[in-house]
């Protein structure tokens, strides 16, 4: 074995972006630079791939839109009278303006949040509780005064907000009323209005089709709202709220948009300039889940929306320890290594189905380098939102 160092993750620093900024130039000139550090730098090489946040991108782009838009949009779909918000998750950042907005547009929202955790993980309520109550969360609805009568004011373990009252006081200071449900069927609202806002991410299209059999008049998701400008605003047409973050008290951050011209013009780029063929993707949450307070962090739509045409698939990867353990346990040091590194160089086709790549988690490969990307450089104040990951195609067998 002559190589010593596998996958490389780093995080590139770079000015802040700006409304309006080149961000194929900005992505461009952050690699280079950080490339030709005397302490830091690195060779550009086929393969690697440049993976830049949907933050600035979106920012870049001017894809934003206030509470005033929302509003307008909300009310011109809905009608504007009573409308039930369904299984939103408990976020400042990712919820709050949209209802902030939704609200605006309506007259009466009738709030259903699902317990003892909203979709991605953060729990309203203990499951402990639920279940010392007698509680069945797939078939009890209990209203708000049920709620506080069973749990209490209960605040979440690491914001310490209490998102039932946080919710109810958002939404009555736009000077609309507001009814709170609590329950897991969503068909539960239909019994308060007939209009709907599927608010949940990846399990609305179930939400939808539920509210639509059981009757609902008008059902919408949250891709449905400001997927086409409203009054000059920004959009998403694929994922409208969907993906969208807190900018100010009333103004969010859509998902980037139209960006396959983006990806592909920095690889251009790239290869012009280092003439090395390099893999590009903007990426948001990655999919993975805390273990210790259960919260998925997942709240975009999908971990990559646009990426270019390498980073299509899967892996295909052998389990080392399953070969050292099975097909050449009796082999050791040298000997060992050439036995795997020429299994490994010899594999051909699919391996989906074969023991020996059994637990190599055969996700996509945006999912995986969008997860590996999130990590690296972090939702805070790191300041790399530019990552550039070496190697990750590489395997045993590669010298």
């Amino acid at each position: 074995m002559a190589r010593y160092v596998g996958t490389v993750s780093r995080g590139i620093r770079a000015p802040i972006v700006r409304e309006g900024d080149d961000i194929v130039s900005f992505v461009v000139d952050a690699v280079t630079k950080a490339s030709q550090d005397e302490e830091w730098g690195f060779k550009v090489r086929d393969k690697d791939v440049i993976c830049i946040t949907e933050a600035i991108v979106g920012r870049a782009q001017g894809n934003y839109a206030t509470v005033e838009d929302i509003a307008a949009d909300v009310k011109a779909k809905t009608g504007g009278g009573t409308v039930g918000v369904v299984f939103p998750i408990l976020s400042r950042n990712r919820f709050a303006i949209c209802l902030r907005g939704i609200a605006k547009g309506v007259k009466k929202i009738v709030l259903q949040l699902s317990y003892p955790s909203d979709e991605v993980g953060n729990q309203l309520v203990e499951q402990e509780d639920v279940d010392a109550l007698g509680l069945n969360p797939f078939s009890d609805i209990l209203s708000l005064e049920e709620y506080r009568e069973k749990f209490g004011f209960k605040t979440h373990r690491f914001t310490g907000v209490d998102y039932v009252a946080y919710y109810e006081n958002l939404i009555k200071e736009t000077g609309a009323d507001v009814e709170i449900i609590f329950g897991n069927d969503p068909r539960a609202v239909l019994k308060k209005t007939d209009v709907a806002i599927a608010a949940d991410i990846h399990t609305a299209p179930r939400t939808k089709r539920m509210l639509k059999e059981a009757g609902a008049s008008i059902v919408l998701g949250l891709d449905d709202i400001l997927s086409a400008p409203v009054n000059g605003s920004g959009f998403n047409k694929d994922y409208g709220l969907l993906g969208s973050n807190k900018a100010t008290e009333d103004r969010v951050k859509l998902f980037p948009r139209d960006a396959f011209g983006i990806v592909e013009s920095i690889q251009k780029r790239m290869l012009e300039q280092f003439g090395k063929h390099v893999e590009v993707m903007i990426y948001g949450d990655g999919g993975f889940k805390d273990p210790v307070c259960g919260i998925w962090e997942f709240a975009d739509p999908v971990v990559s929306p646009f990426y270019t045409e390498g980073l299509v698939g899967v892996p295909n990867e052998l389990k080392i320890k399953y070969l050292a353990d099975n097909d050449f346990k009796g082999l050791s040091g040298s000997e060992l290594d050439k036995a795997i590194s020429k299994a490994i160089a010899q594999k051909q086709g699919s391996l989906v189905g074969n023991m020996a790549s059994q637990g190599t988690t055969p996700r996509q490969l945006t999912d995986l380098i969008g997860s590996l990307s999130d990590l690296t450089s972090g939702s805070g104040d790191k300041g790399t939102p530019i990552v550039y990951i070496q190697g990750y195609f590489d395997n045993y067998a590669t010298e």
